[in-house]
């Protein structure tokens, strides 16, 4: 059951609807209209399709985060702030479920990027991954350059719904959208982190996807 050891868990009946609405694979996205693109894993169209670029970041221990961090890792990432009075309690809250569930399989990390990165510095991220009881190890809690950040939020990740809206730096990027991003750095699902439904969902997605590659 998913969220086994969670009071308010994913229901059984929930779980067994979602897992016989599914296909053989995940769909690949590569732009913010998420539209679905069905690509055999592995082949060549796959290798030419949209990746996350290499970033250049600082976790809460003040190790520097890459690309190659996630070599070989699937990972869950969202874009957050510590000091959100709104639904990055809630998101946070639903990432630690996520991390309880899959704390023990290596090849599962999460990545949240703070969006107030001048405010969230490496010692306030320390004190909040220490405050919520977030592995170090397990979850990298991410400040750097605000364009960098913005960057990969908007125009790689694809975090926010508001398609065809234009933005710049000086807009604020709130979302409460966790992607799931697959060993080869593909864009495989987007999830409200929000929404218990949803995130049964990614569960049920990342373990389909842990089968695949």
């Amino acid at each position: 059951m998913v969220f086994s050891s969670c009071k308010q868990g994913i229901k059984k009946e929930e779980v067994e609807v979602i897992e016989t609405s599914r296909v053989e694979h995940l769909p690949y996205y590569k732009d913010a209209s998420f539209t679905p693109h069905w690509i055999t894993p592995n082949s060549e169209e796959e290798k030419q399709f949209h990746k996350i670029p290499d970033f250049e970041l600082v976790n809460q221990l003040g190790d520097t985060i890459t690309h190659d961090t996630f070599e070989d890792k699937i990972y869950i990432t969202d874009f957050f702030f510590t000091s959100c009075p709104g639904i990055c309690m809630k998101m946070t809250s639903n990432m630690l479920k996520l991390q309880e569930e899959f704390q023990n399989e290596n090849d599962i990390l999460f990545l949240s990027h703070s969006v107030t990165p001048s405010i969230d510095s490496v010692a306030v991220l320390k004190k909040y991954a220490d405050k919520n009881a977030i592995l170090n190890t397990k979850w990298h809690l991410v400040t750097g350059d605000k364009t960098e950040i913005y960057y990969l939020g908007r125009n790689q990740y694809f975090v926010e719904n508001d398609l065809g809206i234009p933005k710049d730096i000086n807009d604020f990027l709130h979302t409460e959208n966790f992607l799931l991003i697959d060993k080869n750095k593909h864009i495989r699902g987007i999830y409200n982190g929000l929404n218990r439904a949803s995130l049964a969902q990614l569960v049920i997605d990342i373990r389909r996807l842990k089968k695949e590659l």
